[in-house]
């Protein structure tokens, strides 16, 4: 069978980065995309050999100080960036260049930083500090919809295929991303990236795990043959370039030898980082939308995103994903908690403007999680309209007030309306020990939220914290160094679930391939887990 806001203020979030320490406890944060010096002639390549030592952010820090946020006396002019004026066709050339944007502007939140990612993280609360959604100036809540906007929904009525979804009693996953994927895939010839996958997936069902999260679209790319979207440059370092076969091609079929379940996980709207130098295709759609003016993508602070607000780059992210429904034998489509890259509105500024000087009434924010909830109903409907078989899940973030009011996305809608996903997949990084948010807690909230619903509850797990100091928790800062046997109490609590449908790692290296300082706990912790698999 074939499986394939904020009024108008924003947020101010500031990023504290903090570096490794001595001896055998490293400091708990997830991998960074190194960013490449530019050099004087052509692509930005990615070192042959990813820095392991580097690593990303957190996706999932403390919330915002409610004291942070400001008050902006009127909309911000639309940056050039925004591309709010028509701008000239450009002729086409072998590699897109930088001139695509205008040189970034300040940043208008004093406490915002860019996240090489193309995400951010916020400024920890103190322990104990954390405010309700009825004490906080934003409410973390569902916005209603506007009696004056009737049309709010409009776009979502159309009824999907009834699903046919047959999954495990428990899903096992482990997510292999891009940043798995610079060991694995690039640079490698057809039959050294067989061989890579052959032991990966060994690996994972060895050890008792049954499914793949494989992220195939990192930066509105392809990690497969796509009409729609270029080559990913982890693949070769150049994007655009074929490796010369199809990698998802090979990792469904080799699943499939090893009874491995397969999704395919994008993150849809990301197409350079902010703050990245990493050269683009002149082919990529995000590019030649820019370079022509036109409203699919926004270029800003160096990075590139498709445009929300636009029909045009909603039906291309949702092509995509039937293109991948309908060509490869995939069980799922899995979206990772990326969204809104900014909580700045002169990122959309014009867009939001125009939309208003129409007649809606919506505010920003709220306008912002329409978009979204636009996107993710049709993605929805396309993938059962394709093939109902195939399931549709979300990792976000495990706060929802991170969730609602930074990513503009309104997780509470999508699980209590159906038509919108299958699973929920939020990513609970978080100890039994941490002072602000204890995993008990956080689980309890998401058990609740998902109770009474027709979505299962998965639950994401933080591998890649394993003998690491955990930055965020506090006076449970040294819990995943001190303890060994975190992963099975966590997934044991998350049975007790209402709408348990299993459990997610995050990620591949961290669990098969950890780094030495952490690599004896890491092994205490599969062991313990591997107990009750």
């Amino acid at each position: 069978m074939r499986k394939i806001f904020f009024h108008a203020g924003a947020i101010a979030l500031a990023l504290f980065l903090t570096g490794c320490s001595g001896g055998d406890v490293i400091t708990a944060t997830k991998p960074l995309e190194p960013l490449s010096e530019v050099s004087s002639s052509a692509v930005g390549l990615y070192p042959s050999e990813f820095p392991s030592a580097l690593e990303e952010l957190p996706t999932d820090p403390p919330a915002p100080p409610q004291e942070a946020s400001s008050q902006a006396g009127s909309e911000p002019e639309p940056s050039s960036a925004g591309m709010s004026s028509e701008q000239p066709e450009k002729p086409a050339s072998s590699e897109a260049s930088s001139s695509m944007e205008a040189p970034p502007q300040e940043v208008s939140h004093p406490f915002e930083v860019t996240d090489p990612d193309g995400s951010f993280v916020v400024v920890p609360q103190e322990p104990g500090s954390q405010q309700s959604a009825s004490q906080s100036r934003v409410s973390a809540e569902p916005a209603k919809e506007d009696a004056a906007d009737p049309d709010r929904y409009d776009e979502l009525q159309a009824q999907a295929h009834v699903s046919t979804v047959s999954v495990p009693d428990e899903v096992r996953a482990v997510w292999i991303s891009y940043l798995d994927f610079y060991t694995l895939a690039q640079n490698k010839s057809r039959s050294q990236f067989s061989a890579n996958i052959d032991e990966a997936f060994s690996n994972i069902s060895d050890y008792g795990l049954n499914t793949v999260f494989l992220q195939v679209r990192p930066f509105g790319d392809a990690m497969y043959r796509s009409d729609y979207f270029p080559w990913s440059y982890v693949l070769t370092g150049t994007e655009g370039e074929d490796p010369g076969y199809d990698p998802l091609e090979i990792m469904v079929s080799k699943a499939k030898e090893y009874g491995l379940r397969t999704e395919a996980w994008i993150n849809p709207y990301r197409v350079r980082a902010i703050g990245s130098s990493r050269t683009l295709s002149a082919s990529n759609p995000a590019v030649r939308a820019v370079n022509a003016g036109k409203d699919t993508a926004i270029a800003w602070q160096g990075g590139l995103f498709y445009n929300p607000a636009s029909e045009t780059a909603r039906k291309l992210i949702t092509d995509g994903v039937v293109e991948l429904v309908e060509n490869y034998a995939i069980d799922g489509v899995h979206f990772d908690d990326y969204f809104y890259p900014t909580t700045d509105l002169s990122f959309d500024a014009a867009y939001y403007n125009a939309y208003v000087k129409a007649g809606g009434t919506l505010s920003h924010a709220e306008w912002r999680r329409r978009n979204v909830d636009l996107l993710i109903r049709q993605v929805y409907t396309a993938i059962k309209q394709a093939d109902s078989s195939v399931i549709f899940g979300i990792s976000p973030q495990a706060r929802m007030d991170n969730n609602y009011n930074c990513q503009f996305i309104d997780v509470k809608g999508w699980i209590n309306r159906s038509g919108y996903i299958d699973y929920i997949c939020p990513q609970i990084y978080f100890g039994f020990q941490n002072q602000t948010v204890p995993y008990a807690s956080s689980l309890a909230e998401w058990d609740a939220m998902t109770g009474n619903s027709g979505v299962q509850l998965y639950v994401g797990l933080a591998v890649y914290k394993c003998g690491a100091i955990d930055q965020w928790a506090g006076a449970g800062q040294n819990e995943w160094v001190n303890e060994n046997d975190l992963l099975r109490r966590m997934v044991s609590s998350a049975r007790d679930s209402a709408k348990y449908g299993g459990f997610a790692l995050y990620r591949y290296d961290s669990l098969f391939r950890p780094e030495s300082g952490a690599k004896k706990r890491v092994e205490q912790e599969k062991e313990h887990l591997s107990s009750i698999l």
